[in-house]
């Protein structure tokens, strides 16, 4: 299961990243936790949170163009989507990490699932 959005939050641990206000609608934010690369964005002031990794050839996701729930991978042009990390275009065929997002106290916290 790579969608842990839908994992019971007792079973994630919350890492708090950076204030709220420094990542404004329209933006990205990149943060490494426990050696795994995630790239946050701000879509409209919802919050996602997926691996900054392509599952086709392993370069980084997050720089790509985003269209709509899509990011495009800017090396090869595979598509994910950033509320669940499912692969929605090739050349990629396996589904990316998306961590589950919250703002508490100001603060942007992901959420990583315990023992992984």
């Amino acid at each position: 299961m790579f969608d842990y959005t839908q994992l019971d939050p007792a079973k994630v641990e919350f890492v708090e990243i950076a204030p709220a206000s420094e990542l404004p609608a329209g933006g990205r934010l990149f943060v490494t936790i426990e050696d795994k690369s995630i790239v946050i964005f701000n879509v409209a002031g919802s919050l996602y949170a997926i691996a900054d990794l392509c599952s086709h050839d392993n370069g980084p996701l997050g720089d790509g163009d985003l269209e709509g729930d899509e990011v495009i991978c800017p090396r090869h042009g595979a598509r994910f989507d950033i509320r669940t990390g499912k692969t929605m275009g090739l050349p990629a065929v396996v589904d990316i990490p998306a961590y589950p997002v919250r703002v508490r106290e100001g603060m942007i916290e992901i959420g990583i699932p315990r023992g992984q």
